[in-house]
């Protein structure tokens, strides 16, 4: 999946003459809470909701009159995202740089913009936990021909493999969880626990 399959186009934003008072309007009727700062079809800052409250904030040390313009509290340099970039690596920055949204340049031209519910939408999208399907875990020792012998495996079962995702975990072996077109799991189960392949989930299976 890549970022120009779930950024927003058409961004919605502010020039950076806009005051503090101007941009929360816009970001209260229009509901968004990230804006880019464009100025001659560049982007030069973002800002976002919680940027303008801890600015004007009577809590913070020299609060910000609601006329200031965003050139004074927008955030740069600002970091952003190619539409062809795939999603995990926009989620990656987004994490290692602790920040909400990433904008969305194509040739030096603001294309879209992506946040962090975004992305979070997009890993439901890739789990397939949006269709009707099972959901079945599974730990295999890391090493070749392990995934081979469980997708041939549910082959043999005749089911669908909608989604699998996996990761390792803390003792060197692979964890995959698989959405497959089938609610009743158990005979799955039962033929993968045949298999001598490790299932932990579901938590409560029986293995003969």
């Amino acid at each position: 999946m890549l970022v120009r399959e779930i950024m927003h186009t058409d961004p919605i934003t502010a020039d950076p003459e806009t005051t503090l008072q101007e941009a929360y309007g816009v970001m209260n009727s229009r509901r968004v809470r990230h804006l880019p700062v464009v100025q001659d079809d560049q982007v030069v800052g973002v800002v976002t909701d919680r940027d303008l409250r801890l600015a004007t904030s009577a809590l913070s040390p020299t609060p910000f009159p609601p006329q200031t313009t965003l050139d004074r509290v927008m955030k740069k340099p600002v970091y952003t995202a190619d539409p062809l970039d795939p999603v995990e690596h926009a989620a990656r920055t987004m994490r290692e740089l602790r920040i909400g949204c990433l904008p969305v340049v194509d040739d030096g031209r603001l294309v879209g913009i992506v946040t962090g519910i975004d992305l979070l939408d997009a890993m439901l999208r890739l789990t397939g936990v949006h269709r009707p399907s099972g959901r079945i875990e599974v730990r295999l020792p890391d090493r070749p021909g392990e995934l081979a012998k469980l997708t041939g495996l549910l082959s043999k079962q005749q089911v669908n493999i909608q989604s699998i995702l996996s990761y390792p975990d803390e003792n060197g072996h692979t964890r995959l969880v698989l959405r497959v077109a089938s609610m009743d799991t158990r005979p799955l189960v039962g033929a993968l626990c045949e298999a001598e392949i490790e299932v932990v989930w579901p938590p409560h299976h029986t293995c003969p």
